[in-house]
């Protein structure tokens, strides 16, 4: 069965740098953010013994799913959903945000000198209609000093970020490989977003 073609899409994310990569390839979007009581943080509580693979595929699916229950309670015009989320691991220990400075100094201490792997899963609904795909990049760190850290930590970077960076910002410096995806690791997997789409009939 053909897809539906559809002209643009719902971007549930507040992420600046998501809408970045979506206009570099092309796609229209409106933002489908979060109504005023909605806890959308919540949804990235880590779950027991839970694989970083796993957490990201859940969390993303959970979103989108609040992201669908949004579009229904706001009657706005049919078109797909698109959610993604992205988290960092050192082996199996997961990296989320960091709540405070205090952690943020030491998730950057554990990825000093270390190679983590950064998962970000994306997902697109439409209808009754939802696929996931999840992108897994590998990164390596040089050595970091302690006071390179809190520089960066001071700068408030860290903040809101997976893993306590961002790879476009001034720890790019530190990256000394990559093996992946570097749209993936800034948050949406470009390669893996536009097969999505299209397969939803999405112009690009």
């Amino acid at each position: 069965m053909t897809a539906a073609r559809h002209d643009f899409v719902y971007l549930a994310s507040q992420s600046p740098r998501r809408r970045q990569l979506l206009e570099q390839i092309g796609v229209r979007h409106e933002l489908l953010l979060p109504d005023e009581g909605e806890d959308t943080e919540a949804l990235e509580a880590v779950h027991p013994g839970e694989s970083p693979r796993a957490y990201v595929e859940r969390v993303t699916l959970a979103k989108l799913e609040a992201a669908r229950e949004r579009l229904r309670r706001r009657a706005a015009a049919p078109a797909p959903i698109l959610c993604a989320d992205t988290t960092v691991a050192l082996g199996r220990r997961i990296l989320g945000k960091p709540a405070d400075a205090r952690q943020a100094s030491a998730m950057l201490q554990s990825l000093s000198g270390q190679e983590h792997r950064v998962l970000t899963a994306v997902a697109v609904a439409c209808g009754r209609r939802a696929e996931v795909r999840v992108s897994v990049s590998r990164v390596r760190f040089a050595p970091l000093s302690r006071q390179r850290i809190a520089d960066y930590v001071a700068s408030g970077e860290p903040m809101g970020k997976a893993g306590a960076y961002a790879i476009q910002s001034r720890a790019a410096a530190w990256v000394e490989h990559i093996s992946g995806s570097y749209s993936g690791i800034m948050g949406l997997p470009l390669y893996e977003t536009a097969e999505l789409l299209r397969r939803f009939g999405v112009r690009l």
